[in-house]
C-alpha cells in the first residue's frame, strides 16, 4: 500500500460512521428541485412518435434560446487560480466511507447518454434508472445527437430537460449521489442547438492572442450549464506536428510555448472560479500524452518519442494546464514508445502525478481500458485489461460504453484483493470532491437562466472577433488584395457557401451536420462567406460551386474558364469535409485533381489575378498552385460566425493579422517537418511557423537588449522593438520573439525556438513598443538522460523570423 493511499485510508476511517446511521452530511445538506422547462414534440408521424430504427433525416428541435441581445453574469474572483487539491473536504471523505463497492465502482463509470434515450427522442426512464439501481453510474457522456437519434440537434431547453430528468433519476435511485454529464467541448457549446459556435482552436492560436482562448472556453461552458453539462472535454493540449493527423484542428499548433499560452487561458476561461460559479465547467486537458505524432499519420496509431523530446515540447502545454488549475484530464489512445498509455505507470502515475503534481481527476478516452485486450492484444481479458489500469496507473474514471464490463471487472479485482479498497477510495474522493466543487450537492440541475444567453448577439461578435484574427494573409502579390466592391469578382468552391464546410468536425455531431441536414440544421444560428461578401457589397456574389467538398468536378466545372476571363479577379476557395479522428484519416496530403486542374487552367488560359482561401483541417499541398496565385489566404476552419470575417478581410475592412500557427509543408515528406527542427536539417516549407502579413507596410527598429550576456545568476535582460505602421489602415500586430542558439555542446540547437509574443493595435503612422524579458533558465534543454541542462555560447535574437520585416540582435550565454 503506498503512502497516499495509507494516509487517505486512515482519515477515512476516522471519519467513518456506523453503517446504521444517518445519511452522510453532503447527501442531505441540499435543498433543490428540478426545474420545469416546457419544450415542444416530438412530433407524430401518422399518429405513431417513434420512426423507424434507422431514418437518413433527423427532426430538427423546433425550440430556441431567446438569445437575448445582451446579458450580464455574476462576477467571481479570478485573480487567484483555482483548481483541484490533494486533501478532501470531511464530508467528502464521510461519503466515501458509507458507500458499498458497487457504488464506489458506479461512480468511477461513465458512458454514453444516447443508450438511455428513446426512439421519441426522449430519455428512456427504465433504461436510465436500471443504470443507477444496478451499475450506480457516476457520469455520462456526449450529446443526444452525437450519433443517429431522433433529434438532430437539441436546444438547450430539450437538452436541459433530459440531463434534468436524469439527474432527478440519479439523486433518487442507487447511490443517490448526482452524476456528471461531460461532452467534447472544442468550440463551444458544439452539441447544444443555438450554442455559440467560435473557430477551431488553431484559428484561436493563430491570432497570437489569448484572449480568444479564453473567450471560447467561457462562452462555452456558459453555454454548456444552460443544457445541464458540467464537463467539458477540452482544451487539447497536444502539439499539432504531424500534418497528416485528422484532429490538428482541435488544438493550438505546433509550438509549446504558443500552445501553453492559449492552454492556459483556455482553461481559466472554462473553470474561472469553478468552486464558486455556477456558469463554468470542469475543463479538461487532453490528451496525455503524445498523442499527436503517430508514425503514420493516422489517428490512433503508434508514437514513438524520446523522453528527453516529450520533455521539451510536448510537456510544457499540459504543465500549462495543471497550473492553470485544470480540473481534470484525459489520457491519449493507443501507445508511445510501444508501451499502452492506459497502463503505462511511467506516464500516468510518475509524470503525470509525481513529477507534474496534477492532484485532479483522471479518466480513459472512450474504450480504451478494454482497447488493452480487444484491439492492442496487451491484455488476457477484460479482467487483465482492467486490472492492468488501475494496478499499475492513476485513472480514477472509465470511459466505456460497456457499463457492465467495467464495474463487474473491477468489483471482481476488489474482491479478490488484486485492487485495493484505498485505491478506490482515492478515486472516488477525487470525484465526489469534483462533484462538490462544481455545486452538485448543492443544485445538480441546470440553470434555466442560462437559456436565454444561449446565442446571444454579445457572444456572436467574439465568435467573429477571433475569427477576424484568426486569418493569414501569405502571399499578396501586386496589392491585389483587398478586393474592391466595384470590381467583377467570380468565386468558386463549395464551402463558399457552407457554415458547416468552415466549422469542421464537433459541431452538431462529431462529424459535423449530415448532407441532408445541411446548413438548416443551425436554424440561422451561422453565417456563410457568402452572405457575409452579400452584406459588404450589398448584391448577390457571382458564385460557382464548381466541385464538391471533396475536390471532385461538379455543378459549373465546365464554365469556370469562361466566367474568369470575363471577372477582374477570381477566389477558389478549398475545404474538406468535416471529420475527426479515424473518420478524418487520409492518405497525402495532396487535393483531388480537378482542383489543381482548374486552378492551372485559369491560369493557363486567362489573364485573371487568381486569389487561394484555404478553409480545412489539414494542409494540403499546394504544389504549382503556389506559384500560379497571386494571393493566398489560410483561414484554418473560421467556425459558423467565421462568414463575415472572411469577407471582411478579403475587402480589406479589416487588415489581416494572424499568424501560422504551424509549419505548412509542401510535400508528404514534411508532414512531420516543425519549425525548431536542428539547424543544420532542412526546413523549407510551403509556409513556416509564424509566417503571415497584414495590408499595411509594417517596419521594425533595431532591436535593443539591456545586457549582451545572459547568465544562470543574472536577471533577465529586457528585449525590445518598435513597429511602425506605414499604412492606411489600422492593424492589430503580433510581433514574436524567437532565440537561436548557435553552437550547443553535443545537442543540435533548433532553427529557432519561439520565447515570447505580443500583440498591439497600430493606427496608420503610428508606432508601438514591443518589450520582452528572456532568462537563461528558458534556454535550459533536456539531455538524453531527462536532465536539464544549460551550455553557454552565442544566441540570436529574432523578431518576426519568417517574415520580410525580421529583425535580429545577438547575445552571449555565459
Amino acid at each position: 500500500m503506498s503512502r497516499n493511499y495509507s494516509i487517505l485510508y486512515l482519515l477515512t476511517s476516522l471519519l467513518a460512521f456506523p453503517l446504521s446511521g444517518a445519511q452522510p452530511s453532503l447527501l442531505s445538506a441540499a435543498n433543490f428541485k428540478k426545474p420545469e422547462i416546457e419544450v415542444v414534440g416530438p412530433r407524430t408521424q401518422g399518429g405513431v412518435v417513434c420512426l423507424p430504427d434507422y431514418f437518413p433525416l433527423q427532426d430538427f428541435d423546433p425550440m430556441r434560446p431567446k438569445s437575448v441581445v445582451s446579458y450580464n453574469l455574476t462576477q467571481y474572483d479570478e485573480s487567484v487560480t483555482v483548481g483541484p487539491s490533494d486533501t478532501f473536504d470531511s464530508d467528502v471523505l464521510e461519503l466515501v466511507q458509507s458507500l458499498t463497492l458497487a457504488e464506489k465502482v458506479g461512480q468511477m463509470t461513465q458512458t454514453h447518454v444516447l443508450f438511455y434515450v428513446g426512439c421519441d427522442g426522449n430519455l428512456n426512464v427504465t433504461a436510465i434508472e436500471a443504470a443507477f439501481r444496478d451499475q450506480k453510474i457516476g457520469f455520462l457522456f456526449g450529446g443526444v445527437s452525437d450519433f443517429m437519434g431522433r433529434f438532430a440537434f437539441l436546444s438547450p431547453q430539450r437538452f436541459a430537460n433530459i440531463t434534468n430528468t436524469i439527474q432527478q433519476i440519479a439523486i433518487s435511485v442507487g447511490s443517490k449521489i448526482p452524476y456528471m454529464q461531460g461532452s467534447d467541448s472544442i468550440h463551444g457549446a458544439n452539441f447544444v442547438k443555438g450554442a455559440t459556435m467560435f473557430p477551431a482552436p488553431v484559428n484561436a492560436a493563430a491570432t497570437f492572442n489569448p484572449i480568444h482562448a479564453f473567450n471560447n472556453g467561457r462562452i462555452g461552458s456558459k453555454d454548456s450549464r444552460s443544457a445541464g453539462i458540467h464537463w467539458a472535454y477540452a482544451p487539447q493540449a497536444d502539439l499539432n506536428t504531424q500534418k497528416l493527423w485528422s484532429r490538428n484542428f482541435e488544438n493550438f499548433g505546433e509550438d509549446p510555448y504558443l500552445s501553453s499560452v492559449m492552454i492556459e487561458h483556455a482553461v481559466k476561461g472554462f473553470q474561472g472560479n469553478y468552486k464558486l460559479d455556477r456558469a463554468r465547467v470542469a475543463a479538461t486537458f487532453k490528451h496525455f500524452i503524445g498523442y499527436t505524432t503517430p508514425i503514420n499519420g493516422k489517428d490512433q496509431e503508434p508514437r514513438y518519442i524520446p523522453m528527453n523530446h516529450l520533455l521539451e515540447y510536448h510537456v510544457p502545454s499540459f504543465k500549462s494546464a495543471i497550473d492553470a488549475g485544470a480540473a481534470t484530464g484525459m489520457e491519449a489512445y493507443g501507445a508511445l514508445n510501444g508501451q499502452d498509455t492506459i497502463s503505462s505507470s511511467l506516464l500516468l502515475t510518475t509524470l503525470l502525478r509525481d513529477k507534474l503534481g496534477f492532484k485532479g481527476l483522471m479518466t480513459s478516452d472512450n474504450r480504451e481500458i478494454f482497447a488493452q485486450f480487444n484491439q492492442h492484444f496487451t491484455a488476457f481479458s477484460y479482467l487483465d485489461a482492467t486490472f492492468q489500469t488501475f494496478n499499475n496507473t492513476s485513472i480514477d474514471v472509465s470511459m466505456n460504453f460497456d457499463v457492465n464490463n467495467t464495474v463487474s471487472t473491477l468489483i471482481e479485482l476488489v474482491e479478490t484483493g488484486k485492487v485495493p479498497m484505498d485505491r478506490l477510495d482515492l478515486s472516488v474522493s477525487r470525484i465526489l470532491q469534483l462533484k462538490k466543487d462544481l455545486g452538485l450537492f448543492e443544485n445538480p440541475f441546470s440553470d434555466p437562466s442560462l437559456i436565454d444567453t444561449v446565442g446571444s448577439p454579445q457572444d456572436v461578435e467574439l465568435s467573429r472577433n477571433s475569427a477576424r484574427e484568426s486569418l493569414i494573409l501569405l502571399k499578396n502579390n501586386d496589392n491585389v488584395l483587398p478586393l474592391s466592391p466595384k470590381e467583377k469578382i467570380l468565386y468558386v468552391g463549395a464551402n463558399f457557401n457552407s457554415t458547416r464546410y468552415i466549422t469542421g468536425a464537433w459541431n452538431v455531431h462529431f462529424d459535423g451536420p449530415s448532407d441532408l441536414e445541411g446548413d438548416a440544421v443551425y436554424d440561422g444560428h451561422s453565417d456563410t462567406i457568402l452572405l457575409g461578401i452579400q452584406s459588404i457589397t450589398g448584391t448577390a456574389p457571382n458564385w460557382i460551386p464548381g466541385y464538391s467538398i471533396d475536390g471532385i468536378a461538379s455543378t459549373g466545372y465546365e464554365t469556370i474558364v469562361r466566367e474568369a476571363r470575363k471577372a477582374d479577379k477570381v477566389v477558389f476557395f478549398f475545404g474538406e469535409v468535416p471529420a475527426t479522428e479515424s473518420f478524418g484519416n487520409i492518405d497525402t496530403l495532396r487535393m483531388a485533381h480537378d482542383q489543381y486542374d482548374i486552378v492551372n487552367k485559369v491560369y493557363e488560359h486567362t489573364k485573371t489575378p487568381i486569389i487561394l482561401v484555404l478553409a480545412q483541417n489539414h494542409p494540403y499541398s499546394l504544389g504549382e498552385l503556389s506559384s500560379a496565385a497571386d494571393a493566398i489566404i489560410n483561414a484554418n476552419l473560421p467556425g459558423a460566425y467565421g462568414g463575415l470575417p472572411v469577407a471582411e478581410i478579403l475587402f480589406g475592412k479589416i487588415s489581416p493579422s494572424g499568424r501560422q500557427p504551424y509549419t505548412y509543408p509542401k510535400l508528404d515528406y514534411q508532414a512531420a517537418v516543425t519549425y525548431y527542427t536542428p539547424i543544420w536539417n532542412e526546413y523549407d516549407p510551403e509556409f513556416a511557423f509564424g509566417q503571415g502579413m497584414g495590408y499595411n507596410n509594417i517596419t521594425y527598429s533595431n532591436i535593443t537588449v539591456s545586457a549582451f550576456e545572459l547568465g544562470l545568476n543574472s536577471s533577465p535582460i529586457t528585449v525590445t522593438v518598435t513597429a511602425t505602421n506605414n499604412g492606411q489602415l489600422d492593424q492589430l500586430e503580433p510581433v514574436l520573439m524567437y532565440t537561436t542558439q548557435k553552437i550547443r555542446r553535443g545537442y543540435s540547437p533548433e532553427h529557432y525556438r519561439l520565447r515570447a509574443f505580443d500583440k498591439k493595435l497600430i493606427t496608420p503612422g503610428s508606432s508601438e513598443t514591443f518589450s520582452f524579458n528572456l532568462t537563461a533558465q528558458e534556454m535550459q534543454f533536456y539531455d538524453i538522460d531527462s536532465n536539464l541542462v544549460y551550455e553557454v555560447g552565442p544566441v540570436d535574437i529574432t523578431i518576426n523570423a519568417f517574415n520580410e520585416n525580421s529583425v535580429v540582435a545577438s547575445i552571449t550565454l555565459v
